[in-house]
């Protein structure tokens, strides 16, 4: 039944949607029932010990609007979703101290007042070249934040 699935994975490309199918453990396939109005396709499965509703973004849209709907439209469908994660491939930010490249893992974790979720559009660029952050969005739950650590430092078995 749909109240088996407690963590959420939302792909932005369809290209991302297939690499995350094959990344199950094993495979449910679709659904038994959505409501009339989710408008989301699913694929279910499980990695680990934990059932997985996978869904992506509509035709190539972008953005934390379209990503708002499927996230709402999988907690309809999906009553028992602890956790929803937004997994994808993002742009290298090359530089100095922390050479991001395309194909690293980045794990966003809290720090201080820094919440470890960041807008990229909610900044300004200073004088000096540093964007000053205009707004924090709410940071993540504390039991993924510990779990965290070990996928950060590369020791998760």
């Amino acid at each position: 039944s749909n109240d088996q699935y407690t963590i959420g994975w939302i792909s932005a490309l369809n290209e991302e949607f297939m690499v995350a199918m094959a990344m199950l453990d094993e495979e449910h396939g679709r659904p038994q029932s959505t409501p009339q109005e989710d408008t989301n396709v699913y694929y279910l499965g499980r990695i680990g010990d934990h059932n997985v509703a996978m869904a992506c973004l509509s035709g190539g849209e972008m953005g934390t609007g379209p990503a708002a709907i499927v996230a709402e439209n999988m907690r309809r469908t999906f009553k028992s979703i602890r956790f929803a994660l937004l997994v994808g491939v993002g742009g290298g930010v090359p530089g100095k101290g922390k050479d991001i490249r395309l194909g690293d893992v980045v794990v966003s974790y809290p720090s201080g007042t820094y919440t470890g979720v960041v807008q990229h559009d909610y900044g300004k660029l200073n004088g000096d070249g540093h964007i000053q952050r205009l707004f924090f969005l709410a940071g993540f739950d504390s039991h993924l934040a510990t779990n965290a650590i070990p996928l950060a430092y590369g020791t998760l078995n």
